[in-house]
């Protein structure tokens, strides 16, 4: 914790992610996973959204030289998508440590959900990675004024055209809102007998007791998985984030963390709007939902499940891991645990979880 709380005020940074905390372990463990799974009669090609240093590429493609047969280190590709150019600059620096690697790496600044950038479909097998990426993605906040009324669109208007901005509530008309809402389940069509006289008792009691409810939908996130899942229909996916955060004291379902840091020091602020300039906003990832969104974009839909239709059949394979659990399986957690036996890569991370998911071979 002393070393940890040094490299925080050292770098003047909210937070270090585990990739780098744990490097090369924590990549090592990726690599692993995708060297045990991957189809090697083909050149594997490996896609990551939002490469921060570079860390995570140059640890992956050390493994590969390291422990993949040389055909599979020397025909590969690492392809980063990275929004950021100063970012794209340092993953160049990062990763040409290792001159054989740069034959394999390339940067593309660009915007990962914009499908345009992706150019022509490319069916071929693929790997995504996804590292501390969702909790970044835009959120759309939704808001109902009690237990049965409707959701509605927040909207964001200056006051008086001060610099003061304050919520206006519209009914639901974007339509990334829309179908994220329809995933969530929030606006439930044909519902059973229990579930209306469960809606009607809210109803009196709504009357009575007005609660209002407030959610986060995560739109940002439902626009990436639409567009690869529409470039890269036969890619592997790797996501890890933060299944909850401690102290949010934002209200709403998936409520994000908004903070600032100074002098090495954390501030929480309990009002999304005061996160102007250089404040960090971490959205929790909810790791069902994302399973739900995956399949929902690869063509799986509620629909399919209505009384008297064929048993439907999904597209995609999906797990849900703790990140210990994943260290365990892939990694080699031996190699951060100190004498007294505590793993800071296996206790510390209990926030966090893995989510994959690979095609089948069930198409359409």
């Amino acid at each position: 914790m002393k070393h940890l709380d040094k490299l925080y005020k050292m770098h003047d940074i909210s937070w270090f992610t585990p990739v780098e905390l744990f490097k090369p372990w924590y990549a090592y463990a990726i690599a692993a996973s995708i060297l045990r799974t991957a189809n090697l009669s083909v050149p594997l090609k490996i896609y990551e959204i939002g490469g921060g240093s570079g860390t995570c590429a140059k640890c992956v493609l050390d493994y590969m030289m390291l422990n993949a047969p040389p055909k599979v280190y020397n025909n590969m590709k690492y392809i980063s998508v990275e929004i950021s150019s100063s970012l794209a600059e340092k993953q160049l620096e990062t990763v040409g440590e290792v001159q054989s690697h740069l034959s394999k790496f390339t940067v593309e600044h660009r915007d990962a959900t914009d499908i345009a950038g992706w150019g022509c479909k490319d069916p071929q097998p693929c790997w995504v990675l996804m590292l501390e990426v969702l909790d970044n993605l835009p959120h759309d906040l939704v808001y109902s004024p009690d237990q049965v009324s409707p959701w509605m669109e927040v909207w964001i208007e200056k006051v008086n055209g001060s610099s003061q901005v304050c919520e206006v509530y519209k009914p639901l008309q974007d339509p990334l809102v829309s179908r994220c809402s329809e995933i969530v389940g929030m606006n439930e069509e044909n519902p059973s007998l229990r579930e209306k006289l469960s809606f009607a008792a809210k109803g009196l009691v709504s009357k009575v007791f007005p609660k209002p409810r407030r959610a986060w939908l995560p739109t940002g996130c439902l626009k990436l998985l639409d567009t690869l899942h529409q470039t890269l229909p036969s890619m592997s996916l790797i996501a890890s984030d933060f299944s909850y955060l401690p102290d949010v004291s934002i209200p709403g379902d998936r409520a994000p963390l908004v903070s600032s840091k100074k002098d090495g020091k954390t501030l929480d602020h309990p009002n999304y709007l005061d996160a102007q300039g250089d404040a960090d906003i971490f959205f929790p990832t909810d790791f069902l939902l994302l399973e739900q969104i995956d399949h929902h974009c690869s063509g799986f839909s509620k629909d399919q499940m209505k009384r008297g239709a064929f048993k439907p059949v999904k597209s995609r394979r999906t797990i849900i891991l703790d990140s210990a659990a994943f260290m365990e399986e892939f990694g080699m957690p031996l190699k951060t645990r100190t004498k007294d036996g505590y793993n800071p890569l296996l206790d510390d991370f209990r926030n966090t979880k893995f989510y994959l998911s690979v095609p089948t071979h069930n198409k359409k």
